[in-house]
């Protein structure tokens, strides 16, 4: 049976370079949940795991009927209230909010042929397992991310600031202005890997000033 692998046939999505560059990423489909709060938490983790529970279970109910995939790379995409934080400095702002304040929406991308009924049924059949209401605010997600200047972190997530600059002067360079929510794609399993081994793609969606 042959075995989708979104990671290795969408090379675009999935890599980036060390210099900024532009793409235009068309619409995806994911799996998605959201919240609120400090990345390291119990909060986060929960979500995480609700997120990764109906992705696999997913994965193994479309499997049955002979179309498998890869679980894909985990992504977010994250914002705060900018208009509390307004006047700040646009690399530094980031540092400077609270980690309980970030909003995140964790994303998993799936195959086209995975359908809302897969979702709904797989969703019905984790809670019934687990009983976690969690599961339940796991959803579809179609998201068009369009025109978007991206980078290759290598490094602590702590140290993203350097390849943010990088991505600032490329869009003043080029007259482009950010017109959409910071965009994470995690290359590297965070749990498992030292922090300046990790890999992970910056994406910032942008539009002419």
């Amino acid at each position: 049976m042959e075995k989708t692998d979104l990671t290795k046939e969408d090379k675009v999505y999935y890599s980036a370079g060390l210099l900024p560059q532009l793409v235009k990423i068309p619409q995806k489909n994911f799996l998605a949940i959201e919240g609120k709060g400090d990345p390291s938490s119990t909060h986060y983790a929960e979500h995480l795991q609700a997120l990764y529970s109906v992705a696999y279970s997913i994965k193994f109910h479309t499997k049955k009927q002979l179309r498998d995939f890869v679980v894909p790379k985990l992504e977010s995409l994250l914002w705060f209230d900018t208009k509390k934080y307004s006047g700040l400095d646009a690399v530094q702002t980031p540092l400077m909010v609270p980690r309980t304040e970030w909003q995140w929406k964790l994303l998993i991308q799936l195959p086209g042929f995975v359908t809302k009924n897969d979702i709904d049924v797989v969703k019905e059949a984790v809670w019934q397992k687990k009983q976690t209401s969690l599961v339940k605010q796991v959803v579809g997600f179609q998201y068009e991310e369009g025109t978007a200047i991206q980078i290759l972190h290598v490094g602590p997530f702590s140290e993203e600031p350097r390849s943010l600059e990088k991505i600032m002067a490329f869009a003043v360079e080029h007259n482009l202005q950010k017109a959409g929510e910071h965009h994470e794609i995690y290359l590297s399993d965070f749990r498992k890997t030292l922090p300046e081994k990790l890999k992970t793609i910056l994406r910032e969606p942008v539009k002419a000033t």
